[in-house]
């Protein structure tokens, strides 16, 4: 029945969304942390402009699994039994939440990271750059070429398998960037020990060949010394 009034509908959405922190376990995650983001808010006094970047993205991240979780209660309406498709549709609003979800991170870490550890982060006082910003967009933007190369290859998951190896990509792309942060000869022999351990774990639990891996070190490495190099 279509509500008859304002206060009815207003009812409905509140059902709406009791029924999905109920049902929904991610929810209750998403609440659970939103609660937590806007405490760490009020305990270290941030400014009003940084308020309003965390409260618009714990309200991005809740209203994309909001919308998600009515697409699957649609999807295994109209399709109860096992299809492609349907399973297509779910994983394609699983990634709008997952999308929604990294970006709420990046301006978590924007925000907050400069109280919780001194000298990082961004000042919006002064709205200068964030420092490390390099270091993330690499890590980004080798991830989204990982996942473009294995959509056009057509050959395993993001987590799991295929061309190349994602792990061995990110691994060796934050070791690249503590290489040309000036950390240390030290420091960046234990970065890149701890990449090349990422890589044999794939390698020893077959998830890989050494070709893939060869080449997610490849990926990780020149596209993450292509962008320090025209931007730092």
């Amino acid at each position: 029945m279509k509500p008859s009034s304002w206060l009815e509908s207003v009812n409905c959405a509140i059902e709406g969304i009791l029924w999905s922190v109920k049902s929904q376990r991610h929810m209750r995650y998403h609440f659970v942390a939103a609660v937590s983001v806007l405490l760490m808010a009020l305990f270290f006094h941030v400014s009003a402009l940084e308020f309003l970047l965390l409260a618009f993205a714990v309200i991005l991240v809740i209203f994309a699994e909001l919308v998600n979780t009515a697409f699957e209660v649609v999807v295994d309406l109209v399709s109860p039994d096992f299809h492609l498709l349907a399973r297509r549709a779910k994983d394609v609003a699983a990634g709008a939440v997952l999308v929604t979800s990294v970006g709420a991170l990046i301006a978590g870490y924007l925000v907050l990271s400069r109280y919780v550890f001194p000298g990082t982060g961004w000042d919006f006082s002064g709205l200068g750059p964030p420092r490390g910003e390099l270091s993330v967009v690499s890590v980004l933007v080798v991830t989204i070429l990982v996942v473009f190369i294995k959509a056009c290859t057509g050959r395993g998951t993001p987590l799991h398998g295929g061309m190349p190896s994602g792990h061995a990509a990110v691994a060796f792309s934050i070791a690249t960037s503590v290489a040309l942060s000036s950390v240390g000869a030290l420091t960046t022999l234990l970065a890149v020990v701890l990449a090349t351990m990422v890589c044999h774990s794939r390698l020893l639990l077959k998830i890989h060949t050494l070709r893939e891996v060869l080449v997610g070190i490849l990926l990780g490495v020149v596209v993450t010394l292509i962008l320090h190099l025209l931007f730092a």
